[in-house]
């Protein structure tokens, strides 16, 4: 009886398990594609395709493509400040880790899928400020905002909130420039910009 009751639960998390793995796999395709060619340019047929799983699998996970593509974007969200941390936090002082913001970017522009701000591009999809992809964007902004807040005031600059809205508009500038121009010097010149507003 006891190896019953085992079977019949390992079975159980064998199913959840592979539930999960599958809402992974359709919000990894979605972010990717999404993130490639945009919101509108990203229909079902070419996420099922991509995905290698039914309409039907997508569904029972999401009612529909809007509730699918905010749910993508939240998991970028998440990703890349977690990313942008780890690696701003490998610095030694307060002072390097301000810097250490576009270090990373520069890293990321010389990415090979490296496609712009996600957030940017999606919210110039939607002329709506209320549509939940633009409020979502806006949103993460403030999280940008609030970690540049955060390395501002850890190293004591004169005026944090100031400063750290003014690292917020160096970043998304240094990105923009990065994918439109094609200029790989972006995020030097925009380092370069924080050190004589720091005074680094």
């Amino acid at each position: 009886m006891e190896k019953s009751r085992l079977t019949k639960k390992n079975d159980r998390s064998t199913v959840i398990s592979m539930n999960d793995i599958t809402r992974d796999i359709i919000l990894d395709v979605t972010e990717k594609l999404i993130y490639r060619h945009g919101i509108a340019a990203t229909g079902m047929d070419l996420l099922v395709k991509t995905a290698g799983v039914s309409r039907k699998s997508i569904y029972r996970y999401f009612a529909n493509k809007d509730e699918l593509v905010i749910a993508a974007l939240q998991r970028r969200d998440e990703r890349w400040m977690q990313w942008l941390r780890s690696e701003v936090e490998r610095s030694d002082n307060s002072g390097e880790r301000l810097l250490a913001l576009f270090s990373a970017l520069k890293s990321w522009f010389g990415s090979a899928d490296f496609r712009g701000c996600a957030f940017i591009n999606t919210s110039g999809e939607t002329g709506n400020a209320q549509d939940p992809v633009r409020l979502l964007a806006k949103a993460h902004k403030h999280k940008l905002f609030e970690y540049a807040l955060e390395l501002c005031q850890a190293h004591g600059t004169p005026d944090p909130q100031q400063q750290a809205a003014q690292l917020l508009i160096l970043i998304d500038g240094a990105i923009t420039v990065a994918l439109i121009m094609g200029d790989s010097t972006a995020a030097d010149n925009a380092q370069c910009m924080a050190r004589t507003l720091l005074g680094l």
